[in-house]
């Protein structure tokens, strides 16, 4: 008996999709990499700044020019789920305020994923450049240094201010609406704010020494994003137009329209506007979403009297400069290629942006002037770079980059590109990080049902011998207005994302990350494609098509491909596992949306053929067809997607006798806030792969 026990056990050995000829490695291990945040410089020195998170302990480290020896000033050392964020330099660069946990749901809960009775809060710390014992400022968010060493922050849909050196109590403005997105004044002397009103916005500015408040020419309309000129005179803000209040509303199933947009310029003293420039009525011309989602200001003042302004009206995101005093906007990065993130140098005569310009399926940095010219290249290769920062001595920047096998580091270059790119502070990684036994992705196109181009990644197991079928997993990103790259994401989530799909790989899956329409890097007729969402979700033919090209290969069993992902990808996973579970064997859906009219939590005055429309293209509408085994992972403190989604679903599924599993994480939100609960999910997501995939046909 002894021996074919053994005999057994050797039988499933070779069953299991972990044999391979790659050398194996943990989920521990691949997941331990330190992840860099929240870039930030000083305006009069070398100093950068940002946040770093170790396996959940997250901390501020800084650095200084010349040798940018790097070191960590704050010491919180527990994987308690207390985000960082919003780092900023005084102006004398000796402080540096950011802010602790995270924000608010709409019942006015504070995320307390580790439900500590004591409770949690989300505040503004300050702490010495030279490092010592932070201080808490005051509960809230958006903290704004003032060159008076002033912080303004918004708290509870209120303005308030405080002295950076806590000589005196913080102080409310009382104003009424809900206050935010606070901005001093280049000598600190006003205040300019966001003012909303529900159907309407106001753009108000505090003044400091009368302290008083006016309004810059309020209407009906909806007024953001104020941007100071650089002598403090003037205001440039966007207004978008009053809709009549029975318009549908809803961005996953309300029907696709322009949205048209003006900029405007202001007198901050007199508080008289002018409208210099207004978009187009077309689809392509619409106020630049894409360009807040990814953290973006949609307007910055640059020298000589010019605006920097983000746009889609060639139908891709770039930046245009635009006269302050009106005329057509000059494209500054032309290409059909996007936009995504970008910083005006401390000089504000030049611009640092990254994009996937030449390089569809990676990120690399460029710099061009204001007042236009060529665009400079700052790196290229086989890399991914993000958040470039010109330095004050307008000799270097730094920024944070990853590879196909290293996660995101910082980085400070030269300009002038004749000293070699270093990393600030050395090497951060554990030392037994799988480095050497990660694969690089493979770029991957296949094409729709209805002839759209689909680009993927691909990772490919090492060592496999021909002949060899391998299972398969595909996995489907959230957002959706995100791009899976050829290495490691610059976004937590998608590098935890990442950092699993080579987890897969070494396990033996064949693994395809699929960039589905309505996803960003490919145009805004991609990613606004029609019919997509609750509109008739168009993009499943994605999803179809990449199961589709699994089945055409040679390596890959067709019995077994799988689905993952969370989010918009727990969606389309659990769509694919209702609608297809001839095509996928089974699926693990992350905190997934699955009834559209149920979670439009912005909908409103949805016609009922639309909401029809939008229940139609959802999971729940599928439950009927549904056999694949799925595993639900969902926390129920999720601000993104109800978690009445996954409950919801669950009890369907449970009457048709579909084979289910769950792991909830009680109190954590949708991104989660610990460490542990990611490797929870991964470890519970592969194990699930790993018992339905463990033999073919299973």
């Amino acid at each position: 008996m002894k021996g074919h026990a053994l005999l057994c056990a050797a039988v499933l050995l070779m069953l299991m999709p972990q044999t391979n000829t790659q050398q194996p490695f943990t989920l521990e291990q691949v997941m331990s990499a330190p992840f860099p945040a929240n870039f930030t410089a000083a305006k009069q020195n070398n100093r950068v700044a940002w946040t770093l998170n170790q396996q959940g302990r997250r901390n501020v480290w800084v650095a200084e020019g010349p040798g940018f020896t790097a070191r960590q000033i704050t010491k919180y050392s527990e994987d308690d789920g207390q985000e960082l964020s919003e780092v900023s330099f005084s102006m004398d660069s000796n402080t540096i305020v950011y802010v602790r946990g995270e924000g608010k749901n709409a019942a006015g809960q504070v995320p307390n994923p580790t439900s500590n009775p004591a409770g949690t809060e989300q505040a503004i710390w300050t702490v010495a450049w030279s490092g010592g014992e932070p201080r808490r400022v005051d509960a809230g968010h958006s903290p704004q240094i003032s060159a008076r060493g002033t912080i303004a922050y918004a708290r509870d849909g209120q303005i308030w201010i405080a002295p950076l050196d806590g000589t005196e109590k913080p102080q409310q403005l009382v104003v009424r609406g809900q206050d935010s997105d606070p901005h001093w004044s280049p000598d600190g002397s006003r205040l300019a704010f966001v003012s909303s009103r529900n159907d309407h916005a106001f753009i108000g500015v505090y003044d400091v020494a009368t302290k008083t408040v006016r309004f810059l020419a309020p209407s009906v309309d909806s007024d953001g994003d104020p941007a100071w000129s650089l002598d403090g005179r003037r205001i440039a803000f966007v207004r978008r137009p009053a809709e009549a209040r029975d318009t549908p509303q809803g961005y996953f199933i309300a029907p696709d329209k322009p949205h048209p947009w003006a900029i405007w310029v202001a007198e901050a003293g007199a508080g008289t506007a002018t409208e210099i420039w207004h978009s187009g009525a077309t689809p392509q011309g619409s106020f630049p979403y894409m360009a807040e989602d990814t953290g973006g200001a949609v307007i910055n003042w640059a020298a000589n009297n010019q605006l920097l302004i983000a746009s889609e009206e060639d139908g891709w995101q770039h930046l245009y400069a635009l006269s302050a005093d009106g005329g057509a906007p000059k494209l500054l990065t032309p290409g059909n290629c996007e936009v995504e993130q970008w910083s005006l140098a401390p000089d504000k005569k030049s611009v640092l942006f990254n994009s996937n310009c030449n390089d569809i399926d990676r990120r690399h940095l460029w710099r061009v002037n204001v007042s236009g010219g060529e665009v400079g290249r700052l790196t290229s290769g086989e890399g991914v770079e993000w958040s470039p920062l010109a330095l004050s001595d307008g000799q270097r920047f730094v920024y944070l980059g990853s590879d196909a096998k290293r996660p995101p580091r910082a980085f400070v270059s030269n300009f002038a590109g004749d000293s070699l790119t270093a990393l600030l502070g050395g090497e951060t990684w554990p030392k037994d990080f799988p480095l050497d036994r990660l694969v690089a992705p493979q770029q991957t196109i296949f094409r729709s049902a209805d002839g759209l181009e689909i680009h993927a990644q691909l990772f490919v197991p090492a060592g496999m011998t021909t002949g060899e079928k391998r299972p398969s997993a595909i996995f489907l990103h959230g957002g959706p207005m995100r791009q899976m790259l050829l290495g490691w994401h610059y976004m937590y989530y998608y590098s935890n994302s990442y950092a699993m799909n080579q987890y897969l790989a070494s396990r033996g899956y064949i693994v395809l990350a699929v960039n589905y329409r309505s996803g960003i890097g490919y145009g805004r007729a991609f990613r606004e494609a029609p019919g997509r969402a609750g509109r008739g979700a168009t993009e499943y033919q994605d999803v179809v098509a990449a199961g589709q090209y699994l089945q055409s290969r040679s390596d890959v069993d067709a019995n077994r491909i799988g689905l993952w992902g969370g989010s918009y990808g727990g969606y389309l996973t659990a769509l694919g596992l209702g609608r297809n579970s001839d095509l996928f064997a089974a699926g693990v859906d992350l905190h997934g949306v699955h009834d559209w009219p149920t979670d439009n939590w912005d909908g409103k005055n949805v016609p009922a053929e639309l909401n029809k429309l939008a229940h139609d293209s959802s999971p729940v509408t599928a439950v009927n067809a549904w056999k694949s085994p799925v595993l639900f992972i969902h926390g129920d403190d999720d601000r993104n997607v109800y978690f009445t989604q996954t409950v919801d679903l669950v009890a369907r599924l449970r009457e048709k006798g579909v084979e289910i599993e769950q792991l909830v994480f009680a109190d954590d939100v949708h991104d989660f806030l610990l460490h542990r609960n990611w490797l929870s999910a991964y470890h519970a997501a592969s194990d699930f792969f790993d018992r339905h995939f463990k033999s073919p046909g299973n």
